[in-house]
């Protein structure tokens, strides 16, 4: 002994006796950074947490009054048992460890330790003081004499709880676990308070060695929980130790209530991110989204997201992405993902015809079958229902989502122009130019996000002014609010879809649109139904659901007013359970008046015009004068212009045929084709035509014999002449 002392003293003497400058306490605490970063809503909730940084795993800093008695007790038992004594450096320790630093170095075997807890974590603190800064797995004497003077300078500035709580908060215990806040967590799946005895017998045999094989820990873990008390049985620790080390650590995040929106806006580790969501909202629209997904699961619905704006600010104030463990892909973003928005696209197609003064809600269109050629073939638009209506109201047309109706609006209105409203809705998606999509953008043959789609409604909410979405309430949109469409159309466009009553042709007066506040919504499904939505506003709120497959597989049996429609509904009676929303004062430019249809198409009602464009009378003969009654002029509409018909060859010539088609119907029409005059028209405005091959004109010509509407097409094949 005294031979190592003399060895150890002689050290002393040759290394500096200054204070080695360590942190403060609160220096320490203020820099250390959690591998997580955090989620808050817009009241400081926590929403998600998520891990940032990949080379480290480590948590919230832990006072030492939240962590468990059974854990410091431990560890100074095992450790330390003289850590409340000295200042520092326990002497008689670090005697006894600088003789069998002597002696066990001569005969081969590893020496053992002499560090006290603070001699430990000032070694935490200053990397040159821990081991392997020389090369070998021990420090060396002169090591040693530099962490006890790190320990003792420590000692005079920072208290013994104050040691012991950034101890246990910095130091490694078990792969890429660093504090006890993440062992806990990783290891037991609980909080530092709740760590028992045996549990702490785990942890501090741990900080030995962290990656040690679980047999050489259980057996080190017998060892701490004899020093720590004697009523704790080995082979419980040991139990307990292989258990917990048997294989990889999992550790869920502790909120995750909106993981699509943290993997946005989460990118450094430690920050906490204040959004505007609201937590209260978030979790209602993901549970009412997992309920109604699992009742639509035998139709085939898999997936589906939830989008709310406030009509405002623009703030986000809910955003579900997926439906969490009832999806196919959870980690899929379904508001930010591009989908065919069907019939949810016609609303802007309306407000830019009655912005134009091509059309009022009073117009008659036709609901009648057509067929526009196109550079990808014949584009053949139905309704949902596989029924065609005749003449229709725009009122109608758009609340009861009529295919045809809308896509003669877009010949008149012409797609460049509803192209270039839709981008300057933000629906900056539609990357290709307007020739691409064609008459099918009409019925929503494009890809849009949900979210992009919600912020779009948002702007008929707002009279016609489009904005930009935030989810950071000190963001600050890049552009200011803008005009697309008029207050006066945007604000008919509302009173439409508000309409029960204009709706019942296809969805019946009651259904889940059919809220118990104002509101304005559509519905639309995609082809093949692979997407199902549901979008629209109150006074104050904006909401867009979707539901369908993130795979893209079809659904079975659903449609906007059964798919997505019930969530909508149940969002919107949770936004304005105590807060009613009130139908929207009309803007100046707007007159209400009554109208009558001349035939009786329609029942007599008070309508909305904007100022200029008022009628008494809707009449559907040719030649009105009316906005829109240019569309209703008899015309062919099969077959259309430069069509080419292949016929069969396998049905008999002689048994197929061609059906000429004109609508509006009109009494006394005859067709002439190649000059030549066919059969009257039915009743219905058809004539049937034994196709013969080659290319051939036809005329579509009132009782008088004036011409009223004539197209070319071709037939190819064998024929009889």
């Amino acid at each position: 002994m005294a031979f190592a002392l003399l060895c150890f003293a002689t050290t002393i003497a040759q290394r500096a006796c200054a204070d080695t400058g360590l942190p403060s306490f609160e220096t320490v605490k203020a820099a250390y950074v959690s591998s997580e970063a955090l989620l808050l809503d817009r009241h400081g909730i926590p929403l998600s947490e998520l891990r940032v940084d990949p080379k480290v795993r480590r948590l919230d800093w832990v006072s030492l009054a939240d962590i468990s008695p059974a854990m410091a007790a431990t560890l100074i038992a095992a450790e330390d048992k003289r850590f409340y004594d000295h200042a520092g450096v326990d002497w008689s320790g670090l005697a006894g460890a600088a003789w069998d630093s002597v002696w066990r170095t001569l005969d081969g075997r590893r020496p053992r330790g002499g560090s006290t807890i603070t001699m430990q974590l000032a070694a935490f603190l200053d990397p040159a003081l821990s081991q392997n800064s020389a090369g070998g797995n021990a420090r060396t004497l002169g090591q040693k004499w530099d962490q006890a003077q790190a320990a003792r300078a420590l000692e005079r500035t920072w208290t013994k709880p104050q040691i012991l709580e950034a101890y246990l908060n910095l130091a490694s215990y078990r792969g890429e676990l660093v504090g006890l806040a993440a062992a806990a967590r990783g290891l037991f799946g609980k909080s530092p308070a709740g760590i028992d005895a045996r549990e702490a017998a785990t942890l501090v045999a741990l900080l030995r060695n962290p990656t040690a094989p679980a047999a050489a820990v259980a057996q080190r873990a017998c060892v701490v929980a004899a020093l720590a008390s004697t009523a704790i049985v080995c082979e419980e620790v040991r139990a307990t130790t292989m258990v917990t080390l048997a294989g990889a650590y999992r550790m869920a995040p502790r909120w995750s209530d909106a993981p699509h929106v943290a993997a946005k806006l989460l990118k450094h580790p430690g920050e906490r991110v204040t959004t505007t969501l609201d937590a209260d909202l978030q979790r209602f629209a993901a549970a009412i989204l997992r309920d109604h997904l699992a009742e639509l699961a035998e139709h085939g619905v898999g997936d589906g997201a939830v989008v709310v704006l406030d009509n405002a600010s623009g703030d986000v104030l809910a955003y579900v992405g997926s439906a969490g463990p009832l999806s196919s892909a959870p980690q899929v973003d379904g508001a930010a993902a591009l989908r065919q928005p069907g019939s949810t696209l016609k609303p802007f197609l309306y407000a830019l015809a009655l912005d134009s003064k091509l059309l009022t809600a009073a117009s008659l269109v036709d609901d009648s079958p057509v067929a526009i050629a196109t550079a990808r073939g014949m584009y053949v638009p139905q309704n949902y229902d596989r029924d065609f209506h005749g003449l229709v109201s725009v009122r109608t047309a758009l609340a009861s989502s009529l295919n045809v109706p809308a896509v003669r609006t877009l010949e008149l209105i012409g797609v460049d122009r509803f192209h270039d409203a839709l981008k300057r809705l933000g629906l900056d998606t539609l990357t290709r130019d307007d020739e691409f999509y064609g008459a099918a953008l009409a019925l929503g043959d494009a890809d849009v996000t949900l979210l992009s789609l919600t912020n779009a409604y948002r702007a008929l909410a707002n009279g016609g002014t489009a904005g930009a979405t935030r989810f950071v309430p000190e963001t600050r949109a890049a552009t200011s609010p803008y005009r697309v469409f008029g207050a006066a159309a945007s604000y008919i466009i509302a009173d439409i879809l508000s309409d029960r009553g204009a709706r019942a042709l296809s969805f019946g007066l009651e259904n889940p649109l059919a809220t118990r506040v104002w509101s304005a919504a559509k519905t639309g499904t995609s082809k093949d139904m692979r997407d199902n939505w549901c979008v629209g506003f109150t006074s104050r709120y904006t909401v867009g659901v979707w539901v369908g497959n993130f795979s893209g597989a079809p659904m079975r049996d659903v449609s906007g007013v059964t798919g997505a429609a019930p969530i909508w509904r149940d969002i919107v009676h949770r936004l304005h359970a105590a807060d009613p929303s009130g139908r929207p004062a009309a803007p100046s430019g707007l007159l209400r008046i009554s109208v009558w249809f001349d035939p009786a198409v329609e029942p007599e009602r008070r309508e909305w015009f904007l100022r200029g464009t008022e009628m008494s009378v809707i009449e559907s003969k040719r030649g009105g004068s009316a906005p829109g009654d240019a569309s209703l002029a008899p015309r062919i509409r099969y077959p259309a212009a430069n069509m080419v018909i292949a016929l069969d060859p396998d049905i008999p010539v002689g048994a197929q045929r061609v059906v000429f088609e004109a609508s509006p119907a009109l009494a006394g029409s005859r067709w002439r084709l190649d000059g030549t005059t066919l059969s009257d028209s039915d009743a219905r405005g058809r004539a049937d035509w034994t196709p013969a091959s080659g290319r051939h004109t036809l005329t579509l010509e009132d009782s008088d014999g004036v011409p009223l509407s004539t197209v070319s097409f071709e037939v190819r094949g064998a024929s009889i002449r």
